[in-house]
């Protein structure tokens, strides 16, 4: 079996739709990945597994995981239930003990947090976070996510932060829509996620073109939301990734709005005279997640 001269890092990002699996240590040293459907629990894990274990033969044993999963989760090492999914509207994950699973397999260190804390982490070793010691990493797709870094390090508190949960201003007289949270109609998850968009006109997001007034809704609903996380957790930069807050024409009209909110409140150069640099999109693009589950692998392996 080859042996490494340098600890090598499996990365599970897991998404609700999607698992995407990587051996390497970082950006430029990507060994290899796979890509498959999230289905049931047992049989997703176990295509992990046999990735990471066909990758050992390949390389030699690797050092650590991490797994950046979607939630809600357990992340803290202490409690009885830390590697589970908690309750979810992703049928039959809740309750299931995903580290464990890994765990059965492989006697070596393995961390876990949510999908958007992994990709926070990623970008503030390698992307658009690095030198910053408080961040949001928000992620607006097929669900909405935030990972926060705060002085150095990420956020947990209670369980850890649910940022596509907050409540919003809804106007029903210019948006009748009822949204589609399972748990709260109309939070900022349920009135501006991918599948709301597809729910609210009939179509998917992909197909509106840039004039279209969904993208109105769109970027009221985010803005909002920015202007929250700015004044409550003061990060020094919000990066905006998924696929609808990493569309082009979003990005502009989203720093203007969110600094017409705040209306000078907030008296930084940042804000006041820099918002391009201040509302961003991610440094890692798409690679992000998976990133993050290394970087959050190379973390754990640093802690034993």
């Amino acid at each position: 079996m080859p042996t490494n001269s340098h600890p090598l890092f499996g990365g599970i990002e897991g998404g609700g739709t999607k698992f995407v699996c990587a051996v390497g240590t970082g950006p430029n040293d990507i060994r290899a990945e796979v890509r498959f459907p999230t289905t049931t629990p047992e049989e997703t894990m176990s295509q992990a597994v046999k990735f990471f274990k066909q990758q050992e033969e390949n390389f030699g044993k690797l050092a650590s995981i991490g797994f950046a999963s979607f939630g809600p989760l357990d992340p803290h090492p202490d409690s009885p239930t830390y590697g589970y999914i908690l309750p979810t509207p992703k049928p039959g994950w809740t309750n299931a003990n995903v580290v464990g699973m890994v765990r059965s397999a492989f006697d070596i260190p393995i961390a876990f947090d949510t999908d958007v804390n992994g990709a926070a982490l990623g970008e503030w070793k390698w992307g658009k976070g690095q030198g910053l010691n408080t961040f949001i990493y928000l992620t607006i797709g097929t669900g909405i996510g935030g990972g926060v870094f705060v002085e150095g390090k990420l956020l947990h508190g209670l369980l850890h932060p649910e940022l596509g949960h907050i409540p919003l201003p809804h106007d029903r007289t210019k948006d009748p829509f009822d949204g589609v949270c399972p748990f709260h109609g109309d939070c900022f998850e349920g009135l501006a996620t991918g599948v709301s968009i597809e729910k609210r006109w009939g179509q998917r997001s992909a197909t509106l073109p840039p004039e279209h007034p969904a993208w109105d809704l769109e970027v009221e609903y985010i803005s909002h939301a920015l202007t929250a996380y700015s004044y409550t957790l003061s990060p020094q930069r919000i990066i905006l990734g998924g696929g609808v807050g990493q569309l082009p024409h979003m990005l502009p009209r989203i720093q203007q709005r969110t600094q017409q909110l705040i209306n000078g409140y907030i008296k930084s150069p940042a804000i006041l005279e820099n918002i391009e640099t201040y509302i961003v999109n991610p440094g890692l693009g798409n690679l992000s997640g998976v990133l993050g589950a290394i970087a959050l692998g190379r973390q754990a392996l640093s802690k034993n």
